[in-house]
């Protein structure tokens, strides 16, 4: 299934107060330039990849 089809098939679901500020969300993502989109996805992966590794030096 595509990612598109996924994300139509959710919000067909939400109910209309929620569906307001998924468009708020959406439209401020559509203002992040894509590099930046980027880097914050990889940093966000990199967090939960070594998510022990972090713990462990906070100690």
């Amino acid at each position: 299934m595509s990612v598109k089809k996924e994300i139509t098939e959710i919000v067909n679901t939400l109910p209309k107060e929620v569906l307001c500020e998924v468009l708020q969300y959406l439209r401020q993502v559509e203002k992040v330039s894509q590099e930046k989109m980027r880097l914050s996805l990889n940093l966000k992966t990199i967090l939960i990849e070594d998510k022990e590794l972090l713990e462990r030096l906070v100690k």
